[in-house]
């Protein structure tokens, strides 16, 4: 890594599972060190001990490692750093750049309460502490009074704060504890973060961190406001659009690789490019390339996305894949027999599945044993004169080779000696070898299930 590699950080809140919109957050984040040989750190803003869980903080590990975004060292805890960052606010206030601040709680509501719509003056900001030598106090910034903070932002562009309007952040609260504005500062100081790529809900914090990083004579780093994804009518995404949760997207079966692909284009853009691979997202992905409006979540895009995934993944990545789908589900493993049937059939499922779920769906004629149990509407098309036309397919069948012009050439030939359409014959086939009307090709079902098995399930169909 060269001194100019970038350095940049998802740093989430252990309170609950990872929403796609922090997914998406920690993949720009990923997207644009990897492609420029930087790092890609990880950090658990843990101080709200009241909220923050250790089951939170798996499953944001989980999601991130499903989402296929890896990250360079440990993950840091902010809790654990609270030492340091009471040390920058001591040394802040030895520098004159924030004060003690005696002001109770009471005294900052009553101020509030008769200076309404206004940002709280301390009183202290300019007084003697001695005056009050064992009191508790909190460590205030001495933020500027006048002029301008002007947030140089790479998606926004200048964002200009009004100082008169900001007012003294604590930094150390009087029990001794850090606030995570300040935290915050110190820990993307400390990591060497030199891009703050995030949600644009944090600029008016970069507002007040910036006044932190000045204080301290700290590099400011990039900041990258991104917007919000909002839902297909144009809102705030919450549950009533559907699934806000990352783990939601793997449970309903959708690759890791389509979520990296549309997660990209939510909000970001390289020309007319929809469809693309990691290689490509990395080499692409720029901040002038991030929009300024909310990007709507969209599953029929998804969906597009998801199946051109599933459509172009090699076979044995496929295989490796819906193993770990169902294992996600709880569902038990695949068979040796189960693989050994549905392996020569993924090539033609695999391209009309949106979803892991649609394709075992799809594939359900080489899950199952025989006795194959038909559904009702498979038992429908099982009448006397299809069980006749069953057996003469199954003879037919006997001595042809197991290609795929050979079978269609018998099933040609049962349809025709009884003046009847294709369609008529492949009815009680699909209801024979799957239990169902719903099937692929019959003949690709026959492919590969092979002979024997396909021969034995229409013999038991017929009777």
């Amino acid at each position: 890594m060269t001194a100019a590699a970038p350095v940049t950080r998802f740093a989430p809140s252990p309170t609950g599972y990872l929403h796609i919109g922090g997914a998406r957050t920690a993949l720009f984040n990923w997207l644009y060190a990897r492609g420029r040989g930087g790092r890609f750190l990880l950090r658990i803003e843990d101080t709200d001990r009241a909220r923050s869980t250790p089951e939170a903080t798996a499953a944001i590990l989980k999601g991130l490692t499903w989402l296929g975004l890896d990250w360079d060292g440990e993950p840091i805890s902010q809790f654990a750093r609270q030492p340091r960052h009471a040390e920058v606010a001591r040394q802040m206030l030895e520098a004159g750049t924030a004060y003690r601040c005696y002001s109770t709680p009471a005294e900052i509501e009553a101020w509030r309460a008769g200076h309404p719509n206004q940002t709280f003056v301390s009183p202290w900001r300019d007084a003697d502490p001695a005056s009050r030598p064992d009191a508790p106090f909190a460590i205030r910034l001495r933020a500027p009074r006048t002029g301008e903070t002007v947030i140089r932002d790479a998606v926004q562009g200048d964002v200009v704060f009004r100082n008169d309007q900001l007012d003294d952040m604590v930094l150390l609260r009087s029990d001794g504890t850090p606030t995570y504005m300040h935290a915050v500062v110190v820990d993307d100081h400390d990591m060497n973060v030199t891009h703050v790529i995030r949600g644009d809900d944090h600029l008016t914090n970069a507002a007040r961190q910036v006044q932190v990083y000045q204080a301290m004579g700290w590099d400011i780093p990039v900041f990258a406001h991104i917007p919000l994804i909002h839902g297909p009518d144009g809102k705030k995404l919450s549950k009533r659009h559907g699934a806000v949760g990352l783990h939601d997207y793997a449970a309903m079966g959708y690759p890791a690789a389509a979520m990296r692909n549309y997660l990209a284009r939510l909000g970001w853009s390289h020309g007319d490019d929809e469809l693309f691979d990691d290689a490509q997202a990395r080499a692409w992905f720029d901040l002038d390339g991030i929009g300024k409006a909310p990007a709507r979540l969209d599953f029929k895009k998804l969906e597009h996305v998801s199946g051109h995934h599933i459509g172009t993944m090699p076979q044995a990545t496929l295989l490796d894949e819906l193993s770990a789908f169902r294992a996600e589900v709880g569902d038990p493993p695949l068979t040796d027999i189960q693989l050994a049937r549905l392996t020569p059939a993924l090539d033609v499922l695999k391209h009309k599945a949106r979803t892991y779920p649609q394709l075992l769906e799809q594939g359900h004629f080489a899950l199952i044993d025989r006795p194959v149990q038909p559904d009702a509407k498979a038992q429908a098309a099982l009448d006397t004169v299809s069980l006749r036309i069953l057996s003469e397919l199954t003879a037919a069948l006997q001595h042809v080779s197991w290609t795929r012009d050979a079978l269609e050439a018998a099933a040609h030939q049962v349809a025709e000696a009884n003046g009847i359409g294709l369609g008529k014959v492949a009815a009680p086939v699909r209801a024979a070898l799957a239990g169902r009307t719903s099937t692929p090709s019959v003949f690709d079902m026959m492919l590969a299930l092979g002979r024997d098995e396909t021969l034995a399930r229409l013999a038991d169909a017929a009777g």
